[in-house]
């Protein structure tokens, strides 16, 4: 059986890119949601144990697998330049553990439309109660660094929701060895924002499952190759104290 996108094919021009780990609970039914709502979808299959390739038999994607894991950052950009064989505008990006809704990528691309050369993000931290803490705060602390080296404030820079433009790929050059893990989506905003291109929070819901697997974010570790990450870059461009001080403006460009 194969599950069909709609007819509309205004969003021919956009692509789906789902990185996968072990999410055989929940890919399935994320992925024909997705497709409801866009046509083509790529899932990466990094290296996976369980049955998540297996599970999407029959459904009309494009499947990439790794034989070995190699972390959320190669997945992410071999889907990248996956979904870039085609002639694309933009990018959405979603984790496969079903903690974002595929019902709101049109919100989502709503705002791209209006903004085509703008990084949309789906933004969680308004749901503050509905977010385990640790995530929370590991989030917070995150965002003030990639905000001061982004030169910008930036609400949610951990979220995995987003839509980016294209051709971004084209002008940063961010490093998605198996060892960046999740630092690759920090420092793409980074590098995408000494760039002139920004980022647009747009308010989703913070979803947390009670039985979806355990995270493959760790705050501790994770949050402190983040860092690393970014006290290089800024110790690079002498501190870059003038990012600083823009980052800590009020960001005006949020949407609820």
């Amino acid at each position: 059986m194969t599950t069909q996108a709609s007819d509309d094919r205004s969003n021919d021009d956009i692509t789906v890119v789902i990185p996968a780990y072990n999410e055989s609970r929940t890919i399935r039914d994320l992925v024909e949601r997705t497709l409801r709502q866009i046509r083509h979808v790529i899932v990466v299959d990094d290296g996976s144990t369980d049955d998540t390739a297996q599970t999407l038999e029959g459904l009309d994607i494009t499947l990439l697998r790794h034989a070995a894991n190699q972390g959320k950052a190669r997945s992410l950009w071999d889907g990248m330049q996956e979904a870039r064989k085609r002639a694309i505008s933009g990018i959405v990006t979603l984790d496969g553990d079903g903690q974002h809704l595929p019902e709101d990528i049109p919100r989502l691309l709503n705002y791209f439309r209006q903004s085509p050369n703008t990084i949309i993000i789906g933004s969680r931290l308004h749901e503050k109660a509905n977010i385990p803490r640790a995530r929370y705060n590991a989030n917070r602390f995150a965002s003030f660094w990639i905000s001061w080296a982004a030169g910008y404030p930036i609400n949610d820079s951990q979220s995995g929701f987003r839509i980016y433009p294209a051709n971004l790929l084209d002008q940063v050059k961010v490093a998605h060895r198996r060892s960046s893990g999740f630092v690759f989506e920090s420092e793409i905003l980074i590098e995408a924002g000494r760039r002139g291109i920004t980022s647009l929070p747009v308010s989703i819901s913070a979803i947390y499952m009670p039985q979806a697997r355990a995270s493959h974010f760790r705050p501790v570790v994770d949050i402190a190759r983040i860092v690393r990450m970014v006290t290089w870059k800024l110790v690079a461009r002498g501190l870059y104290l003038q990012g600083l001080q823009r980052s800590l403006r009020k960001n005006r460009r949020s949407v609820s």
